[in-house]
């Protein structure tokens, strides 16, 4: 018994991940079968489209406004160790469409919408309005989850192209006015050395982190526990994962990205 507990000490915190992991993964599979079945809430996907997209893009820009703007400093002072100033643009660019951009934005999404969901569900929950919901016949995935996650989906890769512009005009602003660059040779150099692919991977991973962030909101406000405890815990974890979901997709879509 002695020696086993060690062993038992380690696995049940195992197991109960790969558990967690798995209910997690059964309730996404079953958010998404709903897209292929009536009823569609529009109303509720609207609503949602503004609050996950529409009212997030002031937090997005300004993040990615100073993110440009920090970015080209360093770059530069960097750059300046090897003479290699000149490439500040093209790095600023680069480095905004295929990395920060996505990961800033998808990060201060989830901290705005995973919280906000979460928040929004798990006190339904509590309220036994989603009792209410089955009641009347109405399916609280299709209602609740389907319209929410979706519009992440659509929204947060248009956040994300908006905060590269933005990113990318900070690290322009910062380039003219503190790094004495010329205002034309700058965009010049953001230009021909951006690709679209470096734009359009930003994108895709910005599409797959709305996805993430959505659905652990809804996971976690539909499984939240009783009164404000219970709320104000499922509102954690569903930041958390989120966060750290967005982290590790990162890395595997680069991965992918830099194989294919």
């Amino acid at each position: 018994m002695t020696l086993t507990a060690p062993l038992a000490a380690i696995g049940r915190p195992v197991l109960a991940a790969l558990a967690l992991i798995g209910r997690v993964a059964l309730f996404a599979l079953e958010t998404v079968s709903h897209l292929l079945r009536p009823p569609f809430y529009t109303r509720e996907f609207l609503n949602a489209l503004i609050q996950i997209g529409w009212l997030s893009l002031p937090v997005v820009g300004l993040t990615a406004l100073f993110t440009g703007g920090a970015l080209a400093l360093q770059i530069y002072a960097g750059g300046s160790r090897f003479n290699a100033e000149s490439v500040v643009p093209s790095i600023v660019a680069i480095g905004m469409a295929r990395e920060l951009g996505p990961v800033l934005g998808g990060l201060m999404v989830a901290a705005r919408v995973a919280s906000s969901i979460a928040a929004e569900i798990g006190t339904m929950k509590v309220t036994e309005q989603i009792d209410a919901l089955v009641t009347l016949s109405t399916n609280p995935m299709k209602y609740l989850t389907l319209p929410r996650v979706l519009a992440a989906t659509l929204a947060v890769p248009v956040l994300v192209g908006v905060g590269d512009a933005i990113g990318i005009m900070g690290g322009y602003l910062v380039g003219i006015t503190r790094l004495d660059f010329n205002a034309a040779a700058y965009l010049k150099n953001t230009v021909d050395f951006l690709e679209m692919w470096d734009v359009v991977s930003g994108l895709i991973k910005g599409a797959v982190f709305g996805f993430l962030v959505a659905t652990m909101g809804c996971f976690y406000g539909m499984h939240s526990g009783h009164g404000a405890q219970g709320v104000g815990r499922a509102t954690k974890s569903a930041v958390v994962a989120a966060s750290v979901l967005i982290l590790a997709a990162n890395y595997i879509l680069t991965e992918l990205f830099f194989s294919a």
